[in-house]
């Protein structure tokens, strides 16, 4: 709608007095626009390096993630163990041997990331147990712990990736770390991609000078091991050899199984990002107003535009909503369908009563 030529919201009847006083409804504006951190809005925090402040650091970063001192102490409890079992029935697994003790861990990482080459196999009743249940141990933690910790190193790498990105643009720290937030599933896509290619080109190059296999063989086994097929018909067969696969192994598996899982999950943003497109870029008719009018009163005021909005975008559910509405009843306890102080406190006080 317009008046004296000024353009005015679609919804203006819905807002405040004080709001339809300002023509430019910059007031209204950032009252909406600031809810979803309002109980930070009226905090100016010091003004301390940009990247801190931010709600992306890396404090924020490590309390989705487990530290690294779980994720070793996990893993070696479980290399330890399975160590220590693996060597102590040596004489019952079959298979060429190099060195008991590192042929008791290499035999753990082929055995936890269900490579088997088949080039060490348990060859009695009691190996045979011990290999069933370190298979199920260590698919786990990788499933539950490493994978989640490869995970955490990756979003490490992320500002450099993006700073990388735009050398050659001026940049500041906040525009970064906006631009990390905004690819994040993109970034992580190219930095598992490139580590994951290192981790061929450096197995393949092993395995060809050290190993003395053919350069396609070489390749062969990699591709195998990485995806876990583990023929066997191609293996780490030297010494130093299985050296080498005990850390090469369990870092490449997990990074293709992380490359998987970015390129999923790239590909579910990318959809979501188009309908939210579409969404957006559609014309309102009266029917959408109609579905728009939670309470029926004829008028559709921008909350209610929101959620429905929101809803469309598949950004909340019904569920989402009757949830949120239950709770603001009961903090609504004069029923007078606005909070205030009082009702607040009315309502932890009762709840204390309980």
């Amino acid at each position: 709608m317009a008046s004296n030529g000024v353009r005015e919201p679609l919804l203006s009847a819905s807002l405040e007095p004080t709001a339809q006083k300002n023509k430019k409804g910059g007031l209204n504006r950032r009252r909406y626009r600031r809810c979803k951190s309002a109980p930070l809005a009226e905090f100016v925090p010091p003004e301390k390096d940009v990247i801190s402040s931010t709600p992306n650091s890396d404090s924020n970063v490590g309390k989705e993630h487990p530290s690294f001192k779980k994720v070793a102490i996990f893993f070696a409890v479980y290399l330890g163990l399975g160590a220590v079992c693996f060597y102590l029935v040596r004489n019952q697994i079959e298979g060429k041997k190099t060195d008991g003790i590192l042929d008791a861990v290499y035999f753990c990482i082929v055995t936890m990331t269900t490579v088997g080459y088949g080039d060490l196999v348990p060859d009695s009743a009691l190996t045979k147990l011990l290999a069933c249940a370190f298979v199920f141990t260590g698919m786990a933690l990788i499933g539950l712990v490493l994978s989640k910790a490869a995970d955490y190193l990756v979003e490490k790498q992320e500002i450099s990736l993006v700073k990388a990105f735009n050398m050659r643009k001026k940049v500041g720290p906040f525009d970064i770390l906006k631009e990390a937030e905004t690819n994040r599933v993109k970034y992580k896509c190219i930095t598992v991609f490139v580590l994951l290619m290192v981790l061929m080109v450096a197995g393949t190059t092993f395995l060809a000078t050290v190993e003395k296999l053919e350069l396609v063989d070489a390749f062969y086994c990699v591709c195998a091991t990485i995806t876990t097929l583990g023929y066997g018909d191609k293996s780490f067969s030297t010494k130093a050899g299985r050296a080498f696969a005990v850390v090469w192994i369990l870092t490449s598996t997990i990074t293709l199984a992380q490359f998987f899982l970015y390129l999923a999950e790239l590909n579910t943003e990318r959809r979501q990002r188009a309908l939210v497109k579409w969404v957006l870029a559609r014309k309102v008719t009266n029917v959408d107003l109609e579905a728009a009018d939670l309470d029926d009163d004829g008028v559709v005021d921008a909350a209610e535009f929101i959620l429905y909005k929101l809803k469309e975008m598949g950004k909340i559910t019904e569920e989402d909503i009757s949830l949120v509405m239950e709770e603001f009843e009961d903090l609504d306890v004069d029923q007078s369908g606005t909070l205030s102080v009082s009702d607040i406190m009315l309502a932890q006080s009762s709840r204390r009563e309980r």
